[in-house]
């Protein structure tokens, strides 16, 4: 399907509940690459890169989340893929 990138912005109770811990360890399940941190606005930002069906999978991992998390809603932006990430990592 091709290499693509999508940025989220998952509203709800999603800090303090290991979100981006698991959605670490999932991107990296998944074969992805980029970032994941914890928003001002009590969101969580998700910057992911890889195959399309592996970002659809994190897409629809990202509206349930961890077992302690409440997942209002996902805001879901796909772009172009840019291949500037080695890895997933978690940033401030």
């Amino acid at each position: 399907m091709g290499l693509k990138q999508v940025h989220l912005h998952v509203k709800g109770r999603v800090q303090g509940v290991y979100f981006r811990a698991s959605t670490q360890r999932e991107a990296k399940r998944l074969g992805l690459c980029g970032w994941v941190k914890n928003r001002a606005d009590g969101g969580v930002e998700i910057l992911a890169e890889g195959e399309e069906d592996g970002l659809k999978e994190l897409i629809a991992w990202s509206q349930k989340g961890p077992s302690a998390a409440r997942v209002e809603h996902v805001d879901v932006r796909w772009r172009g893929f840019q291949g500037d990430f080695s890895d997933f990592r978690i940033v401030e």
